[in-house]
């Protein structure tokens, strides 16, 4: 299993995922440059980037916090996202889209850079939050879980950001539990 995880539903909160548990003990996924491209790589937004830089690894982090914060605000209830986020999503959101490349035997390729990328999850912020996906957003049921994903399960019951990651220890927390009470 990768070091990132796709189970969100967009790449903008699959981006935002990558710091792990913020209100506990936060694991930070993006610490250099080949963790950009690697994320991009296996989210399917590039298959070849060019070589980000340690300033874009800095750049991508206040990138996904201030995804965080307004798609919080937004659909969580969470505090008014600052106007210095709103403008970064905005500023983002205007750059260049990766390059995709169509081949005579029906292949696509997409090519870019850092900035190519971030374009992409800033429109895609802004694209859930004026889409119906907006009101399917949950964060994770477990408690130290901070990711994000929109639910378009049946009934709207999914609770878990994923079942290999979260969903798996819940239940088997809840099994134990049970095990230690039955007599």
């Amino acid at each position: 299993m990768g070091k990132f995880v796709y189970v969100s539903g967009r790449h903008c909160l699959d981006f935002a995922g990558t710091i792990l548990w913020r209100r506990t003990a936060r694991t930070e996924l993006l610490e250099h440059p080949e963790d950009l491209e690697q994320w991009a790589r296996q989210a399917g937004v590039l298959a070849d980037m060019q070589a980000p830089s340690p300033a874009d690894v800095l750049t991508a982090r206040e990138i996904r916090e201030a995804i965080y914060r307004v798609v919080s605000a937004a659909v969580l209830k969470g505090p008014r996202p600052s106007q210095g986020d709103v403008d970064m999503i905005n500023h983002e959101a205007r750059q260049a889209l990766p390059t995709l490349t169509l081949s005579r035997d029906g292949t696509t390729f997409s090519t870019g850079t850092f900035s190519n990328v971030t374009s992409l999850v800033a429109r895609d912020t802004i694209d859930l939050i004026g889409s119906s996906d907006k009101a399917k957003v949950k964060e994770c049921s477990n408690p130290d879980c901070t990711r994000l994903f929109v639910d378009h399960s049946r009934g709207f019951s999914r609770r878990w950001c994923g079942m290999a990651e979260c969903g798996n220890r819940a239940k088997a927390a809840d099994y134990r539990r049970r095990k230690k009470q039955s007599p």
